[in-house]
């Protein structure tokens, strides 16, 4: 995952803020997941988005289960610690997966703010082909050498040791495809965790499409590794999000309450 300056990220007066833009963000971030339909399965179950607390990095912020995530607004997030105890939350429920899925992830990854994982419908299709995403357009080349397979599924992900096998595949990257099971991304805030998650959901369908058309042709290396320097940033991820931010704040307001 690219190291840039997080510049364009805003800066605020008080933690409180910080934690108030995050969860929003977040709570976007479900409510932007049910409108493309990649709440799969069982509710709340098959998916989900973690944020770092920014005052207590050590614990961090997600969907209570259970809940559909167009129903999901700031106010109902939870917040769980790394022994996995509800710390803000009273009477929700965690979802196990998630826990032991991002808790590794956060643990092993300070740089990563924010990730997603959910069983969108391309992105569990293409998983079941245990390959990697092919340059076969611009949008592609933002994961070009920037994404692992992992390969060891077993099940549903519910015991740590699982969780810390995906964080240790993922490395440095950006994203991953875990076969027979979903995609994973991560960045440095909500916006680029979830903005990335879109568009590898995006190219796993054009993928699916070309290659169930004919044979498509690969950009080459030295084009796809430029192309990615400039659609492959976590600023780039993070600009992917701010229209869809837009767009469902303005339509479903209350998410923010």
């Amino acid at each position: 995952m690219s190291s840039e300056p997080e510049w364009y990220l805003p800066t605020f007066d008080t933690v409180e803020e910080e934690r108030q833009y995050r969860k929003q963000r977040l709570a976007a971030t479900y409510r932007i997941f049910a409108k493309l339909g990649f709440e799969d399965g069982a509710v709340g179950a098959a998916g989900h988005v973690t944020v770092r607390d920014p005052e207590d990095p050590e614990t961090f912020w997600v969907n209570p289960w259970g809940v559909p995530f167009s129903h999901i607004t700031t106010s109902s997030l939870i917040r769980v610690d790394s022994d996995g105890n509800i710390v803000d939350g009273e009477g929700a429920l965690l979802n196990g997966a998630a826990f032991a899925i991002h808790s590794q992830i956060h643990a092993a990854r300070p740089d990563v703010v924010a990730a997603a994982h959910s069983h969108s419908m391309h992105g569990k299709s293409f998983s079941a082909l245990g390959r990697p995403l092919r340059p076969l357009t611009q949008d592609a080349c933002a994961f070009y050498d920037d994404h692992v397979i992992f390969d060891g599924y077993s099940g549903v992900v519910m015991e740590l040791d699982e969780g810390k096998r995906i964080a240790a595949a993922l490395g440095d990257c950006k994203a991953a495809i875990l076969q027979n099971h979903g995609l994973l991304t991560v960045g440095a805030s909500v916006d680029a965790a979830a903005g990335a998650f879109v568009a590898m959901d995006r190219a796993c369908q054009s993928q699916l499409l070309a290659e169930a058309a004919g044979d498509p042709i690969d950009i080459p290396d030295d084009v796809a590794r430029h192309t990615y320097s400039m659609v492959g940033s976590g600023l780039a991820m993070w600009f992917t999000f701010q229209p869809l931010y837009t767009e469902i704040a303005r339509e479903q307001p209350d998410l923010l309450d």
